[in-house]
């Protein structure tokens, strides 16, 4: 089955409206580009400038918080982000269950709450490098996966125009390692059964996305590998020079 290429980037805590140039020309470029789908998620101080700047091209927030409203200092609802100019979010990134101590349940609810509000997901899992070394990382993953995915009427919205899955190996964020193309293609094989198990044939056509480390110099390799339906790329896609060599490789393998 063909399923959509999608290429994220993550900017994380980076950005500023001196950087908005980038933005631009990440987007200018990406709207040449056929058979990809391109989008940037940015730090809320920038999704509204982002979003004005680049009209109809996906600006993203880089988590939610599950309620529509309420006492929660510092959090993020799904109007305050619709109301910014975004159109997805992020959600469970390991920096956010590891220095947030967010749980599965947690991920769950936030893409829940995003997918009902009409916010398209990109929910990440992924194992750390005593969990790889132990030999059990499909194991572990694909459990993480099973309890964070979205149910009941967030899941009849959403899946599987606005769901994605994006597994990014914890010890590969950021560090230069890359799992073999042959781990990859386990572990989104695994996490394609997973998916097919959680919604049966709609699981076919969730896109699979692989992180950790995504630069020019890989992502064709990457993007070969069955299952791997595009990129959530964190540093690479500051820059566009860095990030738009990537957005080719994608469209090349679409």
């Amino acid at each position: 089955m063909t399923r959509r290429k999608l290429v994220a980037g993550n900017w994380k805590m980076h950005g500023t409206a001196a950087d908005l140039d980038e933005v631009r020309a990440i987007a200018e470029a990406a709207q040449r580009m056929g058979g990809v789908i391109v989008a940037l998620c940015v730090p809320a101080t920038l999704i509204h400038r982002a979003a004005e700047a680049v009209p109809g091209f996906p600006i993203g927030a880089q988590d939610i918080h599950s309620a529509e409203k309420g006492a929660h200092t510092g959090d993020i609802c799904a109007a305050m982000l619709h109301d910014a100019g975004a159109s997805l979010t992020i959600v469970g990134h390991s920096e956010r269950r590891d220095a947030h101590r967010e749980d599965d349940a947690s991920v769950r609810a936030k893409s829940e709450a995003a997918l009902c509000s009409g916010l398209q997901v990109i929910l990440c899992v992924g194992e750390s490098d005593a969990e790889r070394v132990s030999g059990k990382a499909v194991e572990i993953v694909s459990a993480q996966l099973d309890a964070s995915l979205p149910h009941g009427a967030a899941a009849d919205r959403g899946v599987p125009d606005r769901l994605a899955v994006a597994y990014e190996p914890i010890w590969a964020i950021g560090t230069g390692k890359v799992p073999s193309t042959q781990d990859i293609g386990e572990m989104h094989a695994a996490l394609r059964s997973r998916l097919h198990a959680a919604y049966g044939s709609a699981g076919a056509s969730v896109p699979i996305l692989y992180g950790g480390s995504v630069k020019a110099t890989n992502a064709a390799e990457i993007f070969a590998v069955a299952d791997v339906d595009g990129a959530l790329v964190g540093g690479a896609s500051l820059k566009a020079a860095d990030f738009l060599p990537i957005v080719e490789a994608a469209a090349a393998a679409a």
